[in-house]
């Protein structure tokens, strides 16, 4: 059985290229999830894993709609040797079930994480170097310690609503009762 797999980052997007060329590669089912590839649950994903037997040929858009970590690529890459299950990825033109392709995969995937490691340290420099000259990141607060401790005394006199409160600081309920506990 020839099974496809497509992901979108986001519920925004359209994973309609892909399905179209998941279709065109013959796919019998197609499993499809709207998750970030970081994100370790993606349902479809999972279920796809468990129909999968030997024989069978997963079939992908690209190789980081699969994965964005190498380590857990080449768990899926194990975990589909194990099971004799073929992978194609179909962008980057990768087959294991050639020694080629095998090869292919490990180089793209090999190079996949170099440069997700080299970005990683890029941000990480950047964030130093504003630290370093007193840049802060974050959201910025919007309740100076005065404001707060004049929140926290409204919520005690009572005299004001909590709504009132909360539209007077410009803050929402929770932060509002997060103050109180502090």
């Amino acid at each position: 059985m020839i099974i496809g797999y497509a992901r979108v980052s986001t519920i925004d997007q359209n994973p309609d290229l892909q399905i179209d060329a998941l279709e065109a590669a013959g796919c019998d089912r197609i499993y499809i999830d709207k998750a970030s590839g970081s994100v370790a649950d993606r349902p479809e994903l999972d279920k796809l894993k468990t129909i999968l037997r030997a024989g069978d040929t997963l079939v992908i858009w690209k190789l980081d709609r699969l994965s964005r970590s190498l380590k857990h690529l080449m768990e899926w890459m194990e975990y589909l040797e194990k099971e004799k299950v073929q992978l194609k990825s179909l962008q980057d033109s990768i087959d294991t079930s050639t020694s080629m392709g095998k090869f292919v995969f490990h180089i793209f995937g090999a190079l996949g994480q170099l440069e997700r490691d080299i970005i990683r340290e890029r941000t990480l420099a950047g964030l130093s170097a504003a630290r370093a000259r007193g840049r802060v990141g974050g959201r910025p607060r919007k309740v100076d310690e005065k404001k707060k401790k004049r929140i926290k005394e409204l919520y005690a006199k009572k005299e004001m609503t909590i709504q009132e409160i909360c539209d007077w600081a410009g803050i929402s309920r929770g932060t509002l009762y997060k103050y109180i506990r502090e």
